[in-house]
């Protein structure tokens, strides 16, 4: 019989049977072998870890509102800078989009309208017909909807940015403005039956400057809620842009604003037009987009 004292609450090791591996051993395999695993995917770059890195916030010589920042989508040509939405006006509804193109998507669609470039046109109420009018004094031209790789690129983006498919659309309008050339304020949707037979209502319309324009060119919302003179960018517009809300060409940016309310009526604060060029050239593409698919 033994001498020695027994020591109570401590347990002696438990002792397992030759060939069974203790439980705790088989876990820290488990662990190391899996901790080798995941050290090789990361040195081959087929997993990386999450870090979180600030982002620099956009900068803009004209700050404005509520912000956000929004992913392009496509191809297209050339790279775009820092991309965000800035709210101008609720009444009517209109947004920039800043760095919507690249300059060198603006210097392509340029340079693919100008051997087509032809006295600007109206809308006849009655006929549906293009006709001359001293109200719009620029030139233009349509692309064709989708016509290349580099028109789809934009055309996929537009659809991206306002919900609105790209059937939706009609061919892009490359307009020229030269010195003392303008659009008196109208609307963009229609008041008769004829010009909705195909697609419907105009809902919306997205206008990208192509060009900066060195002073007047300005887009203007006469009826708008919102006054210029509220605005940081006041003192750069022409006496023409200050009178409601101005819009001042910048090449790249996009303006959208709707024709419609949120409830499918009419929107008559979207009367707009483009003020006379005092200085320079003012070029820009406009996109119509339709509650319907538009047959091209």
């Amino acid at each position: 019989m033994s001498s020695r004292p027994l020591m109570r609450g401590i347990r002696p090791p438990r002792v397992y049977p030759k060939g069974r591996t203790s439980p705790y051993a088989i876990a820290l395999t488990v662990l190391l072998v899996a901790s080798a695993f995941l050290l090789v995917l990361i040195a081959f770059g087929i997993f990386s870890l999450p870090i979180n890195s600030p982002s620099p916030s956009p900068k803009h010589e004209r700050p404005r509102r509520a912000r956000s920042a929004v992913q392009s989508s496509g191809d297209g040509l050339g790279e775009k800078g820092q991309q965000w939405t800035e709210v101008i006006s609720w009444e009517p509804r209109a947004f920039i989009y800043h760095n919507f193109l690249s300059k060198e998507e603006c210097d392509y669609l340029i340079e693919l309208a100008k051997p087509h470039m032809v006295k600007s046109t109206v809308v006849d109420s009655t006929t549906g017909k293009s006709k001359d009018s001293r109200v719009r004094t620029s030139s233009g031209m349509f692309l064709q909807r989708g016509r290349d790789k580099v028109i789809r690129a934009i055309e996929k983006r537009i659809a991206d940015y306002t919900f609105i498919p790209v059937e939706h659309g009609e061919g892009l309008q490359i307009l020229h403005y030269e010195i003392g050339q303008k659009y008196e304020p109208h609307y963009d949707y229609f008041l008769d039956e004829f010009n909705t037979r195909n697609g419907g209502q105009r809902m919306a319309t997205l206008l990208m400057y192509l060009s900066d324009v060195e002073e007047g060119g300005e887009t203007i919302f006469p009826d708008a809620k919102v006054n210029s003179s509220s605005l940081p960018w006041h003192d750069e517009l022409s006496e023409c842009g200050k009178r409601g809300l101005g819009v001042k060409a910048k090449a790249g940016d996009a303006l959208l604003f709707w024709s419609m309310k949120p409830d499918a009526t009419l929107d008559p604060l979207s009367l707009h037009g483009g003020c006379p060029v005092i200085r320079g050239n003012k070029w820009s593409s406009t996109k119509w987009m339709h509650v319907q698919e538009y047959k091209a």
